[in-house]
């Protein structure tokens, strides 16, 4: 029985490559392998590959000054990180609020079998992605330090602890997880804000992770003897990887009695952790007058309800929404720096700054489209929409109306922060401000174009709707292309005419690409609207 039920887990988990959610339907066996070859070539050759160029790139220095368990000290925090990351919200999902819960302990399946092929599969996750770090390091370090028995078993026996202390640390942080999620409201919002957060920590770890190797590896026999001093477990864990006993033995008793501790309060928590609904508020009626709207309103508010309750959709739609303003505040900090930049490069008077500016805001205009699958994701409900009293064109125009709130404004105020520090005349920061709104009018009425085009109701989840839809990706990258073309074709033959002309003409240029698109939705729109089936 665990055996079967360790099955399921995994199934559940690589479902995208055994079914295909599109079509309904299983995917043959052919499609499956290459799903596969495709998975392991994305966590072999490129994280691991990533990995092990740090590992390269980290090792001959580290071991040639004598500090080689500095090395692995490094590895092990990264593999630790990176495991309990990927693992940590499929505890939360899988081992605690799992939606089968009901179902499989209404069998007669015994309780610690459920339990366990539930924390198998935790444990598989994390190994998966604490080796996918761990590895290509361990590897490295073999190629270039002097082997030995104990030095081979202790990279080994380091390689267990860590996968180990991964599935402690996911067990714990997912208990964390599943019991704040009872407990919050707006959770599709939530989920939203933690996914930019990390985007953002990411990033910035990544532009400065080639300084912090400089330092590290100029100075790691300094930190080496700050480490060895005063972070003597730390040291001691990077022992290990060089094959100390000692090491071995303390870590392998401290971990294995954070194992069993785990398991002793998952045992006694599990049933009443898979069987909690969570906690319920009594609802109290408080009356209150309520505001009447016009079924336009009302429409536009359903499009906004249904935006802020999807962070799928939210995520990849409409991440504009920050970055835009975003962009405009890191133009009014670092303008000044980026504008003397590019007149060095470019030349003083060249109004390529201006351009370039205005390029800028038009590709974060692209990142959000939501307007585009507002129709697929209506789905089989799509008749409830068309039975209220409104007609065709209200429904149309109230699903472009979301993309147009959240866009204009905020690339209103990034092109007023852009016209602050572009150097210039007053006519060309005017028009650096102007020449993205019209970027967004063109994108919108595509959108609106391609989503009633390419229009998809028969979906089985709303990811392939939101983010693999070809509506999506050809308006995503149109975006990219116009924005694109807006710089390119100014940097090639543009310059003759100054900077001021150049926007003005694409300005005009995308008002006019805006007029056919505007008639067709407006003349053929309804109808496309009452032949979605």
């Amino acid at each position: 029985m665990l055996k079967v039920l360790l099955k399921k887990q995994m199934m559940e988990v690589f479902r995208t490559y055994f079914y295909d959610a599109k079509k309904n339907r299983a995917r043959s066996r052919s499609a499956t392998i290459l799903w596969m070859i495709f998975f392991v070539l994305v966590v072999v050759g490129v994280l691991g590959g990533l990995f092990t160029f740090l590992a390269t790139s980290l090792c001959g220095g580290l071991v040639g000054s004598g500090v080689g368990w500095l090395y692995f000290i490094i590895f092990a925090l990264l593999s630790i990180c990176l495991g309990v990351f990927g693992s940590v919200f499929n505890t939360y999902a899988g081992l605690y609020l799992a939606k089968d819960n009901d179902l499989l302990l209404s069998m007669p399946i015994p309780v610690r079998d459920i339990m366990a092929a539930r924390l198998l599969n935790v444990y598989l996750l994390g190994l998966l992605y604490a080796g996918v770090v761990y590895i290509p390091g361990l590897l490295v370090y073999w190629f270039n330090a002097s082997l030995s028995f104990s030095v081979i078993v202790g990279g080994l026996v380091l390689l267990v602890l860590i996968s180990i202390f991964v599935l402690v640390l996911s067990c714990a942080l997912g208990w964390v997880v599943a019991r704040i999620s009872h407990k919050l409201k707006h959770k599709s919002l939530i989920t939203v804000f933690l996914s930019l957060a990390f985007l953002i920590l990411y990033y910035v770890f990544y532009f400065k992770a080639s300084m912090l190797m400089q330092t590290l590896l100029l100075n790691a026999v300094v930190y080496g003897e700050k480490i060895r001093g005063s972070a003597y477990v730390l040291y001691l864990l990077g022992r290990i990887g060089e094959g100390d006993i000692m090491g071995m033995l303390l870590y392998t008793l401290v971990v294995s009695a954070l194992f069993a501790l785990t398991m002793s309060v998952i045992s006694r928590s599990f049933l009443r952790m898979a069987t909690s609904t969570g906690a319920s508020v009594k609802a109290v009626y408080k009356e209150r007058s309520v505001k009447p709207k016009t079924p336009f309103a009302a429409l536009v508010g359903k499009e906004f309800g249904r935006l802020t309750s999807s962070p799928n959709y939210l995520l990849n739609c409409g991440l504009g929404i920050l970055l835009i303003p975003a962009a405009g505040v890191v133009l009014l900090i670092k303008g000044s720096d980026v504008m003397a930049i590019l007149t060095e490069i470019f030349g003083s008077g060249s109004g390529a700054e201006a351009v370039l500016t205005a390029t800028l805001i038009c590709f974060c205009v692209s990142m959000n489209d939501m307007a585009v699958p507002s129709f697929s994701l209506e789905g089989s409900s799509f008749w409830i929409a068309r039975s209220l009293p409104v007609t065709e064109r209200q429904i149309l125009w109230a699903k472009g109306a979301v993309q147009l709130i959240l866009t204009m404004p905020a690339v209103l105020f990034c092109g007023i922060c852009a016209a602050v520090v572009v150097p210039g005349n007053p006519a060309l920061k005017l028009l650096v401000a102007i020449q993205p709104l019209s970027c967004v009018l063109l994108l919108l009425l595509f959108g609106l174009v391609m989503g009633l085009v390419r229009v998809n109701v028969h979906w089985t989840s709303e990811i392939s709707v939101v983010k693999q839809s070809m509506a999506v990706l050809i308006v995503l990258f149109g975006g990219f292309i116009y924005a694109a073309a807006v710089g390119g074709i100014y940097l090639f033959i543009g310059y003759h005419i100054g900077a001021s002309l150049y926007l003005l003409a694409v300005t005009a240029v995308t008002l006019v690409l805006c007029a056919p698109l505007f008639w067709w939705l407006n003349r053929r729109g309804p109808a496309a609207v009452r032949a979605i089936v």
